[in-house]
């Protein structure tokens, strides 16, 4: 399925290399496509690792293997399949993972849990073990990639490659930070990137790895929605291979903690809008934010109710300023909100106020601002000080061609 790159694409990044880790790609023919799709990140021995997974009640074996394999925070190496998520296959479907890291362990001499492996692509499939032990072969044997042709390969219906980059003084030493994403639909909390690989040259025990990539987690990956649908892929790994030289991080009395930790948000952050830029059939990006809820939480379930709502993304999509579908979704949220309090702003204008519309309000300056490609929607609720912010994109007939056709 070729698709024109959204409108909301943004050109890749330059990136910089991260010392201790190798990118190949190859073409193990999972879909009929003529195109690499599996993708192998060697990681040098000793980098640690931390992951975060979807919540999905049906999740892959790549899943249920990762969340297992991360406790023991070492990592050597990252298989990802694209085009077959190998999600809903039961006992094939493991075989085939089994397979992979059997096979790439072999080839590192590691042992099998430290190699991690992704899929994402069609459900109820199961991963042709043929095709991914060939792929494997020949991705072993490939010419080291560049972090373009990668962020290109895991893409399933991705329209444009999505990397994001970032440095940090840790220890008085520069450390990087490279990442790539996919992302496109099915993108929902709980946590909502489908795939995302973060590769940093500093030295990071892995607890602390988990804690800061988690907490950056939930502040930009679970804040992005495209459709409310949960993948039963979703999974974000953080690869540190310490060969930057800097003292350890080990928590956030460590030098340079908290730069590092402010780095890997701003990539993530970064990543997170990628994905909802690429949102399929997307022209609008949406940034929502609530304010005056009872706790940062009930705003973020207000604001994710607005994002998720239908009518307030077709609303957007057709320009129309219609606040009271904002109203609806407040109201259907399940949230505490009181009428009364309640106000609504498009763009910086405030249409409504305190539970009525704003007296002689000009639709003209509203109106205008959503013809633009970016919106910003702004809901005051008026009986606490929580506060949060949510991203999501529009919904046109784009969403509906993409995905009747998916399986083609």
């Amino acid at each position: 399925m070729d698709l024109a790159p959204s409108p909301l694409a943004l050109p890749f990044p330059a990136m910089p290399a991260i010392e201790g880790v190798t990118l190949r790609i190859a073409r193990a023919g999972y879909k009929r496509w003529d195109r690499a799709d599996l993708t192998y990140a060697e990681l040098a021995e000793g980098t640690a690792v931390a992951g975060v997974f979807t919540r999905s009640a049906c999740p892959s074996s790549e899943v249920e293997l990762g969340r297992e394999q991360v406790k023991a925070g070492k990592a050597r190496a990252l298989v990802v399949n694209a085009g077959n998520s190998n999600a809903f296959t039961g006992y094939r479907g493991r075989e085939a993972v089994e397979q992979i890291m059997a096979q790439v362990a072999d080839h590192l001499g590691c042992t099998r849990e430290e190699v991690f492996v992704s899929s994402t692509g069609v459900i109820g499939v199961p991963l042709p073990k043929d095709r991914a032990r060939a792929g494997v072969a020949a991705v072993l044997d490939a010419s080291p990639a560049s972090w373009a042709d990668a962020a290109n390969t895991i893409g399933t219906t991705d329209t444009f490659p999505k990397g994001a980059t970032a440095s940090a003084i840790v220890g008085g030493t520069r450390v990087a930070i490279a990442a790539i994403v996919k992302g496109s639909g099915m993108i929902a909390p709980d946590m909502a990137t489908m795939l995302g690989y973060i590769f940093t040259d500093a030295a990071v025990e892995p607890a602390f790895l988990q804690q800061v990539l988690s907490d950056a987690n939930r502040r930009t990956f679970s804040c992005i929605t495209v459709d409310s649908d949960t993948s039963t892929s979703d999974t974000v790994l953080a690869f540190a291979t310490g060969k930057a030289g800097n003292p350890p991080l080990a928590s956030f009395d460590s030098d340079g903690a908290d730069a590092f930790a402010a780095a890997l948000h701003d990539v993530c952050r970064q990543l997170a809008h990628l994905v909802v830029r690429d949102g399929e059939g997307a022209s609008k990006f949406i940034a929502i934010s609530v304010s005056g809820a009872v706790s940062d939480e009930s705003a973020h379930r207000v604001a994710m109710s607005i994002a998720n709502s239908p009518l307030v993304k077709t609303a957007i999509a057709g320009g129309d300023a219609n606040w009271g579908r904002v109203v609806m979704a407040v109201g259907k949220a399940g949230e505490p909100a009181d009428r009364d309090r309640l106000s609504i702003a498009f763009g910086g204008t405030w249409t409504a106020r305190n539970g009525v519309p704003v007296e002689g309000y000009d639709e003209a300056p509203v109106a205008a601002h959503l013809k633009a490609s970016e919106i910003e929607i702004a809901v005051d609720l008026g009986i606490g000080e929580g506060r949060a912010t949510v991203w999501t994109c529009d919904l046109t007939h784009g969403y509906i061609s993409i995905n009747a056709d998916y399986r083609s």
